[in-house]
């Protein structure tokens, strides 16, 4: 396939520049439910969103730092999803497996203390406290688009820093080609832990120059705030231009590695899950289409799909990392 790159249009708008949704919205979105007949499970977990959104957010979480990034590609003129829509509308089986059980079960995770072990094939092997990574480089404000494989997506602000800043700390060996990210694993905190449903721990992994991309960020907070619990507490990865479950949650250790690790998805089905997952409207999932794909927060179920672009819109910076790669054989 002929990698093309384009001018995204990117700029640099600030927080408090974000208007959010009014509640208004949610009650239409309620009420056009109702008037088409779906009020049964769809009304149902209407409601139950609402109670999680009250109950995810009994006050501030605590500030984090981030001045808006230098780095292209990291701002969009998009509307940024709604605070209560990106917290309880989560994928994290270690939690459930419904969209909406992270957000009821996640407060059993102990974030602190947090230590991220860095090892294999590098020279400054490390055990890094959540302390220790929040020094390690100034962290920057990234509005990114995330999409999931299930055809939703969303546009969220993080704060973090590029995971090119860890990984030159450590200094990656010559052979070192691929870097492994694995999710905490603890039955006592997460209780889907030693379901049958993945194979435990939660492992994902990029290139080593995905990794180094500028794009790519450890992310330590969301919306000026800390992470939720349900949004991967404290440290995680942010790859824009992948599908979502690409960006491992709950971090405890980094492995640098020669040889491209079995990624927990790419192990549970490996026809529908590939190493690299990059968004590609081209590919169709197995069981549905990824040619379009729908906003959360916007009129639920009635909302107009969106083309689903490819690199989900990051065609421009990552799209020569793939140069001469088949993308229907390499998914």
């Amino acid at each position: 396939m002929l990698i093309q790159t384009r001018n995204d249009g990117f700029i640099h708008p600030v927080s408090s520049e974000i208007t959010l949704q009014a509640a208004y919205q949610d009650r239409r979105a309620m009420i056009k439910l109702m008037a088409a007949g779906a009020a049964g499970a769809a009304l149902a977990s209407w409601a139950g969103r609402q109670a999680l959104a009250q109950a995810a957010r009994p006050g501030k979480l605590a500030a984090l730092p981030g001045a808006k990034s230098a780095v292209s590609g990291t701002m969009t003129m998009e509307k940024v999803t709604e605070y209560k829509d990106a917290s309880t509308y989560n994928n994290f089986y270690e939690f459930g497996t419904d969209k909406a059980d992270p957000a009821k079960n996640a407060h059993t995770l102990k974030t602190t203390p947090w230590t991220v072990e860095v090892s294999g094939l590098v020279k400054k092997p490390a055990k890094y406290q959540l302390e220790d990574l929040l020094k390690l480089s100034a962290q920057e404000e990234r509005i990114y688009r995330l999409r999931c494989v299930e055809g939703w997506s969303m546009v969220i602000p993080w704060v973090g820093y590029s995971m090119s800043k860890l990984i030159e700390k450590v200094e990656p060996l010559g052979n070192a080609k691929y870097v492994e990210f694995i999710t905490q694993a603890d039955p006592k905190t997460m209780p889907f832990v030693g379901s049958r449903v993945l194979d435990w721990p939660y492992v994902e992994a990029l290139r080593l120059d995905e990794a180094m991309h500028p794009l790519t960020l450890l992310s330590f907070g969301m919306y000026g705030e800390v992470l939720p619990n349900q949004n991967g507490a404290p440290v995680r990865l942010v790859v824009p231009w992948k599908y979502g479950f690409k960006s491992g949650k709950s971090i405890v250790a980094i492995r640098f590695t020669d040889k491209e690790p079995k990624t927990a998805w790419n192990k549970a089905a490996a026809n529908e899950y590939g190493f690299y997952s990059n968004v590609n409207p081209e590919v169709d999932h197995p069981r549905w289409s990824q040619a379009s794909e729908r906003r959360i927060g916007e009129d639920g179920l009635f909302a107009k799909k969106r083309k689903t672009l490819m690199f989900n819109g990051y065609e421009a910076q990552v799209g020569q990392l793939y140069a001469g790669m088949d993308l229907k054989k390499n998914f």
